[in-house]
């Protein structure tokens, strides 16, 4: 399609990030300053091309305008209803990006758009997002920016065409501050609206139903710069309980990751207090994580940079202290910029996250791109890993479930619950099973190796090979063999001959 689309100003809000340019001249750039908004004069029928750059001062006022009814589709369309539900919920929602910190509010006329669009804010990819549903459609809107800021993202949801839509909209236009972006959600799958809506600067048109991934891929577009390097993946380690060996399967599948790929890792040990990613690596550095958790006003890529211990070509260490000379308490969002920094300058972040439940922690989890989870085969496991997998379902509810690692398992004269018993009640089966190796694993850590720098031949090196090209998507997970009828008896057979 040669529709032109306008190209929105980098928004003030959020420095890092900024929209494309999609072929319409614009205004000078606005600087933070001066991004306050003034209301558009707009000449009818004609809306100026929107620009992003609206604070978000009144998001949460959002939340206080008038309730309207919801107007069911089949009376606004004459067609029958659709539902939310009948939305596919397994959406491949694995390239879009994470928003920045910018404001939306969304006017639905249908209770299925608005919950499509309410689950879409719930996803951890708009979780710095303010996000606010309403229902009436457009002229709810009217109605509330008369008396309010607009944000920097309006979705309005009309049954309406031709002129009694672009009435609408103009309407809406003269209530609009400059800097705010338009969405319109429509019933109608017509080429011509499309073009009419956009050549009067609505910045993108949804044909309903929509899904979750339809709102998240039109904010990306507006908000993040498709040409900035993408961002590299984080993933997480917890383990069920102490003890289980969570930051040992984390260590080895950090040096797996930056050896075996040649690809670079950042490996940040998030036990500031007890971490001990130094010891592993033989690495002694003077400044850690707690010098970047500590400065995060001042934290970026060379600020980070300078934090770093080289412990390979493509692996870096983010250390822990080594003293417990001050107290680490922290609120749920002290790591965040932290992270944020290290994912733009490296694609494979390896968070060792304690065995601890604490605002922060919980909020690691519920942002990062992956979790695994090391449990050992005993019973205080399996609840604690039933309890992280249920509580993580709630937090990444369009995530893919956590990786499971069973370590330790086959320890002489200790009873054991059976993988199968295991992960019946989790519903997760474990991506590997590493075999109880005291003798290998001590070895390692009294010489500050992994286990492939020692053993290089091992089956446990072999496996942590294994979850690393999984968690990296590499490799796909391998459904367990199921056996045959035919193998049984086959089996059977080769018995009674032997008699």
């Amino acid at each position: 399609m040669s529709d032109q689309a306008y190209a929105p100003q980098p928004n003030p809000v959020d420095d890092d990030t900024q929209p494309a340019e999609q072929g319409l001249t614009m205004p000078p750039p606005q600087s933070a300053e001066s991004a306050q908004v003034q209301a558009p004069k707009m000449d009818p029928p004609v809306i100026d091309p929107p620009q992003m750059g609206s604070p978000l001062d009144d998001a949460e006022a959002f939340s206080e305008a008038p309730a309207h009814d919801a107007s069911l589709y089949a009376a606004a369309t004459g067609q029958e209803e659709w539902d939310a539900s009948a939305v596919a919920v397994s959406e491949d929602l694995t390239n879009i990006r994470p928003v920045p910190r910018v404001a939306i509010q969304a006017f639905c006329q249908t209770e299925a758009v608005a919950a499509v669009v309410e689950q879409a804010s719930q996803d951890r990819r708009m979780g710095k997002a303010h996000l606010k549903v309403q229902m009436g459609g457009v002229a709810a809107a009217v109605e509330f920016y008369q008396t309010a800021t607009t944000p920097n993202l309006i979705l309005v949801e009309s049954p309406l065409v031709g002129q009694e839509l672009m009435g609408e909209l103009e309407r809406l236009a003269e209530v609009c501050d400059e800097g705010t972006n338009v969405v319109v959600i429509g019933h109608q799958n017509d080429v011509q609206l499309y073009r009419d809506l956009i050549s009067r600067g609505v910045a993108e048109y949804l044909y309903a139903p929509i899904s979750m991934a339809d709102v998240m891929e039109v904010v990306t577009t507006l908000f993040v710069n498709p040409e900035a390097s993408p961002l590299g993946n984080t993933i997480a380690f917890i383990g069920a309980k102490g003890g289980v060996g969570s930051s040992t399967v984390a260590h080895n599948v950090a040096w797996a990751i930056s050896s075996g790929f040649e690809s670079d890792v950042i490996l940040t040990d998030l036990d500031l207090a007890f971490g001990t990613a130094n010891i592993d690596f033989d690495q002694d550095p003077a400044q850690g994580v707690a010098e970047a958790v500590f400065s995060a006003d001042r934290i970026d890529e060379t600020f980070l940079d300078r934090l770093l211990a080289k412990c390979s070509d493509h692996l870096s260490l983010l250390a822990a202290p080594s003293t417990l000379d001050r107290e680490y308490d922290f609120d749920a969002n002290d790591f965040e910029q932290l992270l944020d920094v290290a994912q733009r300058g490296t694609p494979n972040v390896i968070v060792d996250l304690p065995h601890a439940w604490t605002g922060w922690v919980k909020q690691v989890l519920a942002s990062a791109d992956k979790v695994v989870i090391t449990a050992t085969p005993d019973l205080a496991s399996l609840r604690n890993t039933k309890n992280l997998v249920d509580t993580l379902a709630e937090l990444r509810p369009n995530d893919s479930k956590p990786y499971l690692v069973l370590n330790q398992c086959n320890v002489p004269k200790r009873p054991e619950i059976s993988t199968e018993d295991f992960t019946q009640p989790l519903g997760i089966m474990p991506i590997i099973t590493v075999p109880f190796d005291p003798a290998l694993f001590g070895l390692a850590a009294n010489n500050g190796q992994m286990i492939s720098e020692t053993d290089a031949k091992s089956e446990i090196a072999a496996s942590f090979d294994t979850l690393a090209q999984i968690v990296t998507g590499r490799r796909e997970i391998e459904a367990p063999a199921k056996k045959s009828i035919g193998s049984f008896l086959s089996r059977l057979s080769l018995k009674k001959s032997k008699k």
